[in-house]
């Protein structure tokens, strides 16, 4: 819980996730055992080599560090600041609003007085001007003031869950395999910008120095809940966003470790699902011809918009589920050699039936003559 309660207070934004890119830095410098690289665009990879020599595909969990919020702009005068906006929040959630500045050591709190409707949508804002109380250095991340990480009862709340929840789920992994590292390498992708179109994981399959084409993929996110999906019911397998459906093999291979996971420990609980509140970098990574899956929590308040009220509050996800999709990983990352492109399992298990229902098929009448 610890490394989630710290890494969503971590103050972020697309395209000013640098304070989440040196919390992690500090986590990998704690843990020789983990090898960090990044490419020219700060994505980062955490890898953990395998106890094995084999040259077995690599998996590699993916999460992104950045939420909707703003970047500081220019001041227009003493209190007044002019913000860009990014990600998917509704203009009208966001006017009103209270924020947050988080400018070196100085936290400066501030309201949107308006907002600029983005180019391409127009339900959201592309900038907004804010009253500060004291003037903001450019390029500083804002956020909704929603407060740092806590636990409530069995709930997780957060100015932030979307994605921070999700990179700590496979930080919290990495920390629980170093205790008896797996026969192979297991890395993290911790990619930028993903509230602004996916633009660090397109980068990272464009210029692909962290990535190698053979990887199976696993995308981790916080989705928002759906009726047929709610909190508290387990860690959601998810089959695909609203844009895509994902690799059918590799998704099979997850809900058999899942349902392997579920005979053995009967506290673990999963649910099966497509998620279409919105795309996630899974359709990225498919559609750059990689194997790739995705897991997800069910989330709350999907990007601070609490629809109930009709106002901004905290995102928050069930601690259980959350538990739970820390849980699926580890099984997910003993068992990876068993995964079979070719669905052999799933093919095995079709003929063995058919074997034994084949005599009915030929004790079928005749056809009758007219």
């Amino acid at each position: 819980m610890r490394i989630l309660r710290e890494l969503c207070s971590v103050p972020t934004a697309p395209f000013a996730e640098q304070r989440v890119i040196e919390w992690v830095e500090r986590f990998v410098a704690a843990r020789p055992a983990l090898k960090l690289s990044r490419d020219r665009f700060n994505n980062l990879l955490l890898e953990l080599p395998g106890r094995s020599r084999s040259k077995s595909p690599r998996l590699v969990f993916v999460a992104h560090m950045d939420h909707p919020g703003m970047v500081a702009g220019r001041m227009i005068d003493s209190k007044t600041l002019r913000a860009n906006f990014h990600g998917g929040v509704l203009s009208e959630y966001v006017r009103g609003a209270k924020v947050r500045f988080f400018d070196k050591g100085c936290e400066i709190p501030g309201t949107v007085l308006s907002t600029e409707p983005d180019a391409k949508r127009s339900s959201y804002p592309g900038a907004v001007t804010v009253r500060v109380n004291q003037p903001v250095t450019r390029g500083c991340p804002g956020m909704f003031d929603q407060g740092p990480g806590r636990i409530r009862g069995d709930k997780f709340f957060s100015r932030v869950c979307d994605d921070l929840a999700g990179a700590a789920s496979l930080l919290t992994l990495l920390d629980n395999l170093l205790k008896k590292p797996p026969a192979n390498t297991i890395a993290v992708l911790l990619t930028r910008a993903e509230e602004d179109g996916f633009v660090g994981a397109i980068a990272s399959v464009l210029y692909p120095k962290l990535l190698r084409k053979t990887d199976r993929v696993i995308s981790i996110e916080t989705s928002a809940m759906q009726t047929y999906a709610q909190q508290g019911d387990g860690v959601v397998l998810r089959v695909g966003d609203r844009t895509s459906i994902f690799n059918s093999g590799f998704m099979y291979f997850l809900f058999e470790q899942a349902q392997a996971l579920a005979r053995n420990d009967r506290t673990f609980k999963f649910q099966r699902s497509l998620m279409p509140g919105g795309t996630c970098e899974a359709t990225v990574f498919d559609l750059y011809g990689y194997v790739t899956g995705a897991i997800c929590v069910p989330l709350g308040n999907y990007h601070n918009m609490d629809r109930d009220k009709k106002k901004i509050g905290p995102e928050y996800v069930d601690l259980n589920d959350w538990k739970n999709m820390v849980k699926l990983f580890e099984q997910v990352v003993r068992h990876i050699r068993e995964f079979d492109e070719t669905f052999s399992p799933l093919r095995r298990k079709v003929e063995k039936h058919f074997r034994k229902r084949l005599p009915l098929l030929s004790a079928l009448p005749p056809r009758p003559r007219f």
